[in-house]
């Protein structure tokens, strides 16, 4: 008859419920080299009464072998094995898979060698001989619940991290106005994240006013997401109020934002596209300066245009041919600058997306709104197109412009 087994588990191991696996298959593998060890522990698990199915390793070498292409819900490791020997063998099974809970089995004379495994990653250890079925029961479940729980506890650090990230880069992609008092012009701004990954895309927009109280108004979009994208769209966006309070314009400003691009991007297929305009304080006309972005909508008196300014390429795929071009700007109408993710999402059946005709005419069926009514509805019913297709999967921007009366 085999002597009942102390098993040796840390507190907060024996704050666990006991209760876990209802019933559920458990899969383990056994890393023991005596054979006749080997067969105890089997023994023991059978004796459990538990649905758990055991496959034995005799090395190290074994079980890395094994754990390529399987994956178990525990390992019973033990530490005295003919290639490695002590904490070694720990560390090699973790480098194999470090979210693979284990429960170390030591002997007699090695206790100390369980409490190391313990502090270094181990779930629980048992002292070989001394443990009885249903111990051995609970502490391998103990040791799944509890790797699993430090899983999703590094997962959501991880999540709160990426979130606190996120929001740091939108605030830079999206800042507070600097105008002038009673600027002449009233503007409207809404960034939206697509969240897919949880990654931010680089959508980025800025609106300024200088001395001669003309207003600059600037929508950009960085190619692909991830932080380096969000990071490059706000050095550009802080780059474009820098460069154009230093009293550079047009395609001068987008030489200079495009030499920022190639020197600041993570790699050399990155580029990005923006439209900048210039709004002088009287008149019906306005300046546009474009490389490669989207064109705008102009929506007001009861319908909505589209308008695309002649334009250059997209910043960091060839240098130069960007000119400044004036356009006409008619009276009680709103300038609606956006980013591509507005049209560029699933709408109706199969892959046909919305496109530029299908946001002109969603655009013209609430023509008549306000203008932040306009801004609203213009994202709101965009989203509700894609959301058959999972929903719009990149970020969104838009900047409306009105002229104020004065």
């Amino acid at each position: 008859m085999r002597a009942p087994l102390e098993h040796q588990t840390t507190p907060a191991a024996r704050t666990q419920a006991v209760g876990i696996a209802g019933g559920q298959r458990l899969s383990v593998l056994l890393v023991e080299d005596d054979r006749a060890d080997a067969l105890l522990v089997e023994e023991l698990i059978a004796d459990t009464a538990a649905d758990i199915e055991c496959t034995w390793s005799p090395s190290v070498a074994d079980a890395e072998a094994r754990l390529a292409f399987m994956r178990p819900d525990c390992v019973l490791l033990d530490l005295n094995l003919p290639d490695a020997n002590g904490i070694a063998v720990l560390e090699r099974i973790k480098t194999v898979d470090p979210n693979i809970p284990i429960v170390v089995l030591t002997g007699l004379n090695d206790e100390h060698f369980g409490m190391s495994a313990v502090a270094l990653g181990a779930q629980d250890y048992l002292v070989k001989g001394r443990v009885e079925p249903e111990m051995l029961k609970r502490a391998l479940l103990y040791a799944i619940e509890r790797k699993r729980a430090e899983i999703t506890a590094v997962e959501l650090h991880a999540s709160q991290l990426r979130a606190m990230e996120n929001a740091r880069l939108e605030r830079g992609l999206s800042p507070s106005p600097l105008l002038l008092d009673d600027p002449g012009v009233d503007i409207i701004a809404r960034y939206v994240p697509s969240r897919e990954n949880a990654l931010l895309g680089g959508d980025f927009y800025d609106f300024v006013q200088t001395a001669d109280r003309t207003v600059h108004v600037m929508i950009g979009d960085v190619a692909g997401h991830g932080p380096d994208e969000a990071a490059l769209g706000v050095a550009l966006r802080i780059a474009w109020r820098a460069l154009t309070f230093a009293g550079l314009r047009g395609p001068d400003r987008m030489r200079e934002l495009d030499r920022i691009l190639c020197t600041e991007r993570a790699s050399k297929g990155i580029f990005a596209t923006v439209l900048s305009l210039a709004i002088p304080p009287h008149g019906d006309k306005f300046r546009s300066v474009r490389a490669g972005h989207p064109g705008l909508l102009v929506q007001g008196r009861g319908t909505v245009d589209w308008l695309e300014p002649p334009g250059g390429p997209a910043l960091g795929l060839q240098s130069g041919g960007w000119e400044y071009h004036q356009l006409s700007w008619p009276e009680g109408t709103g300038l609606v600058l956006l980013t591509d993710g507005l049209f560029e999402g699933h709408a109706g059946s199969g892959n046909r997306r919305l496109g530029e005709d299908g946001l002109l005419e969603l655009a013209r069926s609430f023509a008549d709104l306000p203008g932040e009514q306009f801004v609203d509805a213009l994202i709101d019913e965009a989203a509700k197109q894609a959301r058959a297709h999972g929903g719009l999967t990149d970020d969104i921007a838009v900047v409306r412009v009105e002229r104020t009366t004065r």
